[in-house]
């Protein structure tokens, strides 16, 4: 039997718009690879090509950050807006493993493994955020939502090493900091079943972040690099020197940051 190309499934994935499709093309992509019936090698692949935009529905509308509608969850309205951004990050999470497998190409199975682990994760996420979303009278591309996720993904990629540091390490490692504040203003406001969404992800992010850790560590001793050195040089390149806290310590350290890191980024602390 002829394998197919692991790459013309995961750029399928990629750039198709539909959500609930997408979840389940990346559902079945990592089944796939880890059945051994995906190859790396097949004819069929495509090319690696920059992604402008990856495959999303028309709605959310994408405006900037300043125009996405506040969240307040003491209301079941305000709620839904909560629910619907961190959906909407979540199926932007979809896009950037998938990205991940189908840019960088030159890194061991194990690397896809986990990025395809991560992809199926994101997806389960977004479905379980979609249904919750519904339970609150609405749905998935009813608010506006801004892209700076996927402009992320843009400024790194052309390195491995830049996006594993940026995105898992910059990007998702701030959602482990926000995440408890959620949850606890949540259950004020008796929300019980998003919150136990929120403890889902919470859970499932931090070995989401600890995947970008291990990764950034293994280029960065590749290229003879020394890892926290050059962690700060990045965000000091692309971040202008600061990042936002404060941070959720516990988390971050089960996330693969030494404590000598979070000293370091707590002092680059933005006011």
């Amino acid at each position: 039997m002829k394998a197919d190309g692991l790459y013309r499934r995961v750029h399928e994935a990629l750039m198709c718009a539909e959500p609930d499709e997408k979840c389940r093309l990346t559902e079945t992509l990592r089944a796939d690879w880890a059945a051994g019936v995906l190859s790396r090698e097949a004819a069929d692949q495509p090319p690696v090509r920059r992604i402008e935009a990856p495959g999303r529905p028309e709605r959310p509308e994408l405006v900037p950050p300043q125009q996405v509608p506040r969240r307040r969850p003491g209301s079941e309205a305000g709620r839904a807006v909560l629910v619907h951004a961190i959906a909407h990050i979540e199926f932007n999470a979809i896009n950037l493993a998938l990205d991940a497998v189908y840019r960088f190409r030159d890194l061991p199975d194990a690397f896809v493994s986990d990025w395809l682990q991560v992809a199926e994760e994101e997806a389960r996420h977004f479905r379980m955020l979609r249904a919750r979303l519904r339970e609150l009278g609405a749905d998935y591309g009813d608010h506006p939502a801004h892209n700076g996720l996927w402009e992320m993904a843009l400024k790194t990629d052309h390195d491995p090493l830049v996006r594993m540091a940026l995105v898992p390490r910059v990007l998702e490692a701030r959602g482990l900091d926000v995440t408890p504040g959620m949850m606890r203003r949540l259950r004020e406001a008796g929300d019980e079943a998003t919150v136990a969404c929120l403890e889902v992800i919470l859970a499932d992010e931090i070995g989401h972040v600890a995947i970008g850790s291990r990764w950034f560590r293994h280029l960065c001793a590749e290229r003879g690099l020394e890892p926290e050195a050059e962690f700060r040089r990045l965000i000091q390149a692309y971040l202008r020197g600061s990042l936002r806290g404060p941070f959720h310590v516990e988390a971050r350290r089960a996330a693969g940051f030494s404590a000598e890191e979070i000293a370091a980024l707590e002092a680059l602390e933005a006011p």
